[in-house]
């Protein structure tokens, strides 16, 4: 295969590529093709969804989502530096607001790069320059100055990091993922793994929470608006605010889950007949994708729905077989003490101005998100003084 025939393509979204051509690149991903048409039909507010493909004699070799937002230079600071990130937007929002372009999509925890099988290695290199210099080459025609890879896990950013480097991009600590590894026969012997600490914890929240009615389901018909209600409950009461990356369009759970069919479930918590929490979960052959959270406050806390909902997830989880439970980048705290590891992401950007670029360079380390994360900060430091046991053992 000849590396000189080779022809980027950017398109207006994922739905753009034919499904064999995308699903032969991401086979078994619950959020494929038929997820990212879906999320492309009802973007979150600020977005705005494309795709860049990369072809060889009429044959896709290279793929991955892109989004479009307007990037707030301030998200990643969070606690007690968030009043300032907010004084800085207000006081100079032209210049905290920054168009940006970027492989990658904020709906989901990893950025989807996709490459045919066959490529060999100089070939995937290869593969991966040209879908850069497709979103290169589309920020220069719509003066976007900011381009950016969001989330790609450590591996994949091994396996191509000669390329984003010569392409002169730079990185940055992402918030990590959080993964539970599930070499267990029951939901009982997972609780056994835990600290006796938070297995005590984690026993008492369940025995009190008896009156709680729990469903799995894989229909959501008629209770779209109340679950995207309570999603947006969750949001307003988070410690943490990440702007336009936490938002989601109201139809994001009707057309998902509708999209998926059986390989969405969702988890709905009930007390006395009103639905007070739910779990949107993604099913893979070996990964449950525990997706988007939501709870009715402050009840939702009197009944410890968290942690019902999270026993569930599990028990899914192994009743399916998977070897791991997916959980997203939030609650850290509680699901470091519930078991999981963090896995670790990287942003990469790139001004395209050279002067700002190097300003970029070295100012991002310094507010990296998982640097400015007060829950990261103080789970790491306990790690630090424990051993590296300590996420096992909370």
């Amino acid at each position: 295969m000849g590396t000189k025939a080779f022809e980027t393509a950017y398109l207006p979204g994922v739905a753009s590529v034919p499904r064999s051509d995308w699903c032969r690149l991401f086979p078994d991903e619950a959020e494929g093709w038929d997820y990212y048409r879906a999320v492309e039909s009802a973007p979150p507010p600020g977005f705005r969804f494309d795709a860049v493909t990369v072809s060889c004699d009429g044959r896709i070799i290279a793929a991955a989502p892109v989004f479009r937002v307007t990037y707030r230079l301030d998200t990643p600071l969070q606690g007690r530096w968030r009043p300032v990130g907010d004084w800085l937007y207000r006081a100079v929002p032209r210049l905290i607001g920054i168009p940006v372009m970027g492989l990658g999509s904020p709906l989901a925890d990893r950025c989807h790069l996709g490459f045919d099988p066959s490529l060999t290695e100089r070939e995937r290199q290869a593969a991966m320059a040209a879908l850069l210099d497709g979103l290169d080459r589309r920020a220069n025609d719509d003066r976007v100055p900011l381009l950016a890879i969001k989330d790609l896990a450590a591996s994949e950013a091994a396996a191509i990091e000669p390329t984003l480097t010569s392409a002169g991009f730079s990185r940055v600590a992402g918030l990590p993922v959080c993964v539970l590894d599930l070499p267990f026969k029951s939901g009982e012997e997972y609780i056994q793994s835990l600290s006796a600490n938070n297995r005590s914890t984690l026993r008492r929240k369940l025995k009190a929470a008896a009156k709680v009615d729990v469903q799995i389901v894989h229909s959501i018909a008629g209770l779209e608006q109340e679950i995207f209600d309570l999603y947006e409950e969750t949001r307003r009461n988070s410690r943490f605010d990440y702007g336009d990356f936490e938002q989601l369009s109201p139809e994001y759970f009707r057309r998902v889950t509708e999209a998926l069919g059986e390989r969405a479930a969702c988890i709905l918590c009930r007390v006395e007949g009103t639905l007070l929490a739910c779990k949107l979960l993604f099913i893979e052959k070996n990964r449950i994708i525990d997706k988007f959270w939501g709870m009715r406050y402050p009840i939702g806390r009197e009944y410890n729905l968290f942690f019902v909902a999270w026993m569930e997830a599990v028990r899914f989880a192994l009743r399916h077989g998977a070897t791991k439970l997916q959980s997203g980048q939030t609650a850290y705290g509680q699901k470091v003490k519930l078991g999981s590891r963090l896995e670790p992401m990287w942003v990469y950007f790139r001004h395209r101005s050279r002067v700002t670029n190097s300003i970029f360079r070295s100012v991002a380390p310094l507010i990296a998100f998982d640097r400015m994360d007060p829950e990261l900060a103080e789970i790491r430091s306990r790690q630090r003084e424990r051993g590296p046991q300590a996420s096992r053992a909370g």
